[in-house]
């Protein structure tokens, strides 16, 4: 049985876990019934889900640490998967709403994956409203990330209703000969190896510092001295989003057109992300306001992005972490909308500026303080190295089929941890930007009213900058009087 070893990064997301703090995401798909879908239709799919044993990469791996020979822990194949753990059913009160299913979310959040088994579960959902259904997919981090998420929902759907008829379960068509090719040509998981591996990334970094010491230089120049708009790690302010977490989550949701963010986006010469920080922005200004726990500097976020260094050649992707302000201090939409595209641009100069070599020793670098605070249980006690996480990860652009049923949303649900209560990720899908708001239940109370925010501040950002608001979605139910529409929220 060949087994793979966990890089750093992976390895790090088992040992920063904790009861309070599991290290799993998710994502909740919805999905329209197919017109002529008969009345078991999911007691069909079920049974489907239940006896299908083939079984591809990554669905098929579970963690094995020798302590005896290797502490390094490494991914190796289960021959034996129980189905009736993996795969679960849960039906809403009929008929249910986003709220509802949000409330539901939440609650299959909150509790921790199986690290004995293959770290992922499935639950089918029945009961919504609107001839609707959705399955809730959650995966340890250690596992997957959040563009490896989309490449396997991608290979496990199909482009046309027909075509998604024979298609088997997601775990008959994860990553398949690449994730086997790349089983094959890794190298064992010894002491010796690892070894090995940490000497060539000191290498690595070796060669690399004087650009390392000339970025993080910039770095401590700023703190406190915003004045050319690059937001620094650890010049955060202290607020009710970075304190110590629970275990129980909330989950809501907001789906936004994509066309009329980049309409909002060309009006102010600002990216499709820089609208989508500007709207995150706008609610949590509202949101902490009517708290009276909004505090005087401005909020930041650490952003996943993509950079491309000043020596890359123009193949593949270069992924880092930068952080940027969110203009809560700002009241003004359109003015923060400015702020937030300076600070961005700022920030992926600084990091575009590294050469490609010491791009991951940056990254590592920069995490490692919140990482070590997380390994050694003061999580949320020191100041943060930003106020809250912010992902947006790209997905198809047309409409996807399974088993007949059309996909109607993807929304992500992500980690939260110790000093960061709220997390927000979006998924672009078939012309919609698909937001999940992933936080503590103790931290965020009445949290479904930030994903109304969201809505609200991006409506504010059309009528300033377009000068009238395009209309609101048909609303999905919530709990509202006959006749009062709102937009959707979860």
């Amino acid at each position: 049985m060949t087994a793979v070893r966990l890089s750093p990064l992976d390895a790090a997301w088992l040992f920063t876990e904790s009861r309070a703090t599991p290290n799993h995401v998710g994502g909740l798909l919805q999905f329209r019934l197919p017109e002529d879908a008969p009345r078991d239709f999911l007691r069909q799919l079920m049974h489907e889900f239940r006896h299908h044993r083939d079984f591809v990469a990554p669905w098929n791996r579970r963690l094995k640490v020798a302590f005896n020979k290797n502490p390094i822990p490494s991914w190796i194949e289960d021959e034996d998967i129980d189905l009736e753990y993996h795969v679960r059913h849960a039906a809403l009160p009929w008929p249910g709403g986003e709220r509802e299913l949000g409330e539901l979310v939440g609650r299959l959040h909150t509790t921790p994956i199986d690290l004995t088994r293959p770290p992922w579960e499935c639950t089918i959902i029945e009961g919504l409203e609107g001839h609707r259904f959705a399955l809730f997919i959650k995966m340890h981090h250690s596992l997957i990330d959040g563009v490896s998420g989309m490449n396997l929902l991608q290979r496990a759907m199909a482009d046309s209703r027909e075509k998604s008829l024979a298609l088997p379960p997601f775990w008959a068509t994860g990553f398949g000969k690449p994730a086997r090719k790349e089983r094959r040509s890794s190298p064992t998981p010894t002491l010796a190896n690892a070894t090995a591996a940490a000497v060539q990334g000191l290498t690595e970094q070796a060669r690399s510092l004087p650009q390392l010491a000339s970025a993080f230089g910039k770095i401590l120049k700023r703190i406190g001295d915003p004045r050319d708009g690059l937001a620094v790690p650890f010049d955060a302010p202290r607020s009710v989003l970075n304190g110590r977490v629970r275990e129980k989550r909330r989950f809501a949701t907001q789906q936004l057109s994509i066309a009329r963010l980049r309409a909002v986006g060309a009006a102010s010469g600002c990216t499709l992300n820089d609208v989508v920080l500007a709207v995150c922005g706008g609610a949590l200004r509202r949101f902490l306001l009517e708290r009276d726990a909004l505090p005087d500097k401005p909020l930041t976020a650490g952003i996943p992005v993509s950079v491309r260094p000043k020596d890359d050649e123009g193949t593949g992707n270069a992924i880092s972490f930068i952080v940027a302000t969110l203009g809560t201090d700002i009241e003004d939409a359109a003015e923060r909308l400015k702020v937030i595209r300076s600070s961005v641009q700022h920030a992926k100069a600084h990091v575009q500026g590294l050469p490609r070599q010491a791009m991951q020793q940056y990254t590592m670098l920069l995490m490692a303080p919140t990482l070590i605070t997380l390994l050694t249980g003061i999580g949320g006690r020191p100041p943060p190295m930003f106020n809250i996480t912010i992902s947006n990860v790209p997905g198809p652009d047309k409409p996807l089929y399974f088993k007949g049923a059309e996909l109607l949303s993807i929304y992500p649900a992500s980690i939260v941890t110790h000093g960061q209560a709220l997390n927000i990720t979006c998924e672009s899908y078939n012309g919609t930007m698909n937001f999940g708001f992933t936080a503590c239940h103790a931290s965020m109370p009445s949290m479904q009213r930030l994903a109304v925010y969201a809505f609200e501040a991006f409506a504010e950002l059309e009528t300033t900058l377009l000068g009238e608001a395009s209309p609101a979605p048909a609303p999905r139910r919530v709990a509202a009087k006959p006749g009062k529409a709102r937009p959707k929220r979860g």
